[in-house]
């Protein structure tokens, strides 16, 4: 009986190893202007490269120099959803940044969140992806030379 008992556990376990892992992955959106007055955000990506979002205005494009991407994820065991968005989020934008002065761009306009390469497009919030240890946050945008203002 034991036997019978033990085969049908170890039989269970088996099964159960074999069926794929749920694991949470949550869409959200948050406010863009909050996650720029979060973690000094504004502070640390200052004012050389200007960001535009979706379908806000921005001044005339003297020239387009690329096209690109950024997938950003931070730990959020322990954070609140928009906490560990908002230093995604962050983390992307320093990405972006980077890109646009490597590339000589002085601002990326029609940034869109990109999570999986799904294009979604907000002049007012981004999109999450918050997960029971992980959170991640997708852009993509054009890096441009603009009129200065």
């Amino acid at each position: 009986m034991k036997k019978l008992i033990s085969m049908t556990a170890v039989l269970a376990l088996s099964a159960a190893a074999m069926l794929p892992a749920q694991a949470r992955d949550t869409k959200l959106t948050f406010p863009i202007a909050a996650a720029m007055a979060d973690n000094d955000a504004q502070g640390r990506l200052g004012d050389s490269v200007k960001f535009y979002f979706g379908d806000q205005p921005h001044p005339k494009v003297l020239e387009t120099l690329s096209t690109d991407k950024t997938s950003q994820k931070t730990n959020s065991v322990g954070k609140s959803p928009d906490r560990a968005c908002n230093w995604a989020f962050l983390s992307a934008m320093l990405q972006l940044q980077k890109r646009a002065n490597a590339l000589g761009a002085n601002a990326v306009i029609n940034i869109v969140s990109n999570y999986n390469n799904q294009p979604w497009s907000s002049a007012t919030e981004y999109e999450c992806h918050d997960g029971a240890i992980m959170s991640g946050v997708a852009l993509k945008g054009e890096f441009v030379r603009i009129e200065a203002k």
